[in-house]
């Protein structure tokens, strides 16, 4: 054995050497400790209070949402007569804009079932505003001018607000775009609008494919016809669609068609019923538009009533059970009684069955009340070409619907008027003999039909417009003998609750005089 191998043995065999001298230490198995888990019952009693709590968070939200959904489509909040009018006259500087934004706005959230309402209310109805027009009872005698639905776009809409006529147009034969633009203007601080349009249309074929489309819909939904939904087999209106309202269709003739020329001018306006007296409750001839050349010239004797006679013969060819009855709207301007007693003649040598007494004004005297300061803008926008309309027109209208009612009650022709008879009398600028009759109408609903000495004769219908601004206003207009009172402009500054707003205050004025 050589001496390293002495070594390294001694070195494998020593026991300095820390491999030998560490003890192997046995592996000992722990002791198995049971371990003890958290009891799940508590989670499984947690569980059900879990969703107790979601579910509650849930209605919550859902409520809430209901609760703002009807308040917001309510036209008695708040937001609609103090928030929305500003802030669209603060975002639209320019009128017509401002109109057209609320129009769409409008359109679109009917079609979406979110279109604000007249909701009933939960307070004690009072006295009834229901009215017989025309032989039929209306829900109430407020109704909605002609000119801010001017294409029959938002006639369901406007209904939804709560007035129980809506007129549509003016609508003329062919499309026209009216004047250039800027034609609107606000007077803030008088209320008051000016306009001059001068008859913006897309045309009497589009209006009547806008209706017709309303009636199928209409006529679907409650397992119709078109025909048999305007031959009052639905049991509602063929032009409103609703009980206890109707539908005006406003018509009027092109700028283009010479004013010289009656008989172009009368194959406008026929034109016009020909394509829409189908859908229409009633047709209201325009002649009293300041904004187009010669239209206001047509209510002269002879050639309104040759125009008139027209239209009442055409409405009576209306394909549908029920004929729609014509009323013409006549200018606040023309108020010489020359003029007037001229319109009353035509009125009841034609066959019309009653006026609407008003339309905006060219004048600019008397609109200004005393001791209100406009401001410099608003005196020049006073200065604009156009038709003013507010509430200082007020007290002009109320004057000429006493006197309008005064002269159709008091002349009747003698017989009643045939086609025939109509058209001499127009011949003959209404060379006809009058024979008057006692007694007016200064009610709130309408007398019995006057008696002529042939045969009896049914009074003219008055419909008003021109700054009516509240219940007070309406009841004066109607007790002066007018069966409907219309706004407009009251709507752009007071928003859509403005009729429903009226309604309450004439409910409030007719308790307390009967207290």
């Amino acid at each position: 054995m050589t001496s390293s191998q002495r070594i390294a043995r001694r070195l494998f065999t020593s026991s300095a050497n820390p491999l030998f001298t560490s003890k192997r230490v046995p592996i000992q198995l722990r002791p198995r400790i049971a371990t003890r888990y958290a009891s799940t019952s508590t989670s499984t009693d947690a569980l059900p209070i879990s969703r107790l709590r979601t579910f509650l968070y849930a209605t919550s939200i859902a409520a809430s949402g209901y609760v703002a959904y009807v308040y917001v489509t309510d036209t008695r909040a708040f937001v609609h007569r103090y928030v929305t009018p500003p802030l669209l006259r603060f975002l639209y500087p320019d009128a017509e804009e401002a109109h057209d934004v609320a129009i769409s706005s409008m359109k679109t959230l009917h079609s979406l079932g979110l279109h604000l309402r007249e909701r009933p209310s939960f307070t004690p109805e009072g006295p009834d505003l229901s009215v017989s027009v025309f032989g039929s009872q209306l829900a109430n005698p407020i109704g909605i001018s002609g000119g801010l639905d001017k294409h029959a776009d938002i006639p369901d809409a406007l209904f939804a607000l709560g007035a129980s006529i809506v007129e549509v147009g003016g609508c003329t034969p062919r499309p026209q775009d009216g004047n250039p633009k800027p034609r609107m203007f606000r007077v803030p601080t008088l209320d008051g609008l000016i306009n001059r349009y001068g008859l913006n249309s897309r045309g009497a074929d589009d209006m009547a494919m806008r209706l017709r489309e309303r009636v199928r819909r209409y006529a679907k939904s409650v397992g119709l016809d078109e025909a048999s939904v305007l031959n009052g087999e639905a049991n509602v209106p063929p032009g409103s669609l609703l009980p206890g309202r109707m539908l005006l269709v406003q018509i009027a003739k092109n700028k283009e068609t010479d004013e010289r020329d009656v008989e172009a001018i009368k194959q406008d306006y026929v034109y016009c019923v020909q394509r829409l007296a189908r859908y229409a409750d009633v047709l209201v001839v325009n002649v009293s538009s300041p904004n187009t050349p010669g239209l206001r010239d047509l209510q002269a004797v002879e050639p309104l009533t040759k125009l008139l006679s027209a239209v009442v013969d055409e409405a009576q060819r209306a394909d549908r059970k029920q004929k729609p009855k014509v009323m013409v709207k006549v200018s606040p301007d023309e108020d010489e009684d020359t003029q007037m007693e001229g319109i009353v003649q035509a009125v009841w040598a034609s066959g019309v069955d009653g006026v609407i007494v008003g339309n905006t004004t060219k004048r600019r005297t008397g609109l200004i009340p005393p001791k209100i300061n406009i401001t410099s803008k608003e005196q020049h926008t006073m200065t604009e070409t156009g038709g003013y309309s507010g509430p200082m027109m007020f007290d002009r209208t109320l004057e000429l619907v006493r006197r309008y009612r005064k002269m159709l009650d008091g002349q009747t022709l003698q017989s009643v008027p045939t086609t025939e008879t109509r058209k001499v009398v127009a011949d003959e600028a209404v060379d006809a003999s009058i024979m008057g009759i006692e007694g007016t109408i200064a009610a709130f609903s309408e007398n019995e039909p006057k008696q002529s000495s042939t045969k009896p004769l049914e009074q003219k219908v008055i419909f008003a417009t021109g700054g009516i601004s509240d219940g007070r206003s309406a009841l004066e207009i109607l007790n002066a003998g007018a069966s409907v009172a219309m706004v407009y402009t009251v709507l752009v500054y007071g928003g859509a609750g403005s009729v429903t707003r009226m309604k309450s205050e004439m409910k409030k004025e007719m308790a307390g005089k009967k207290a």
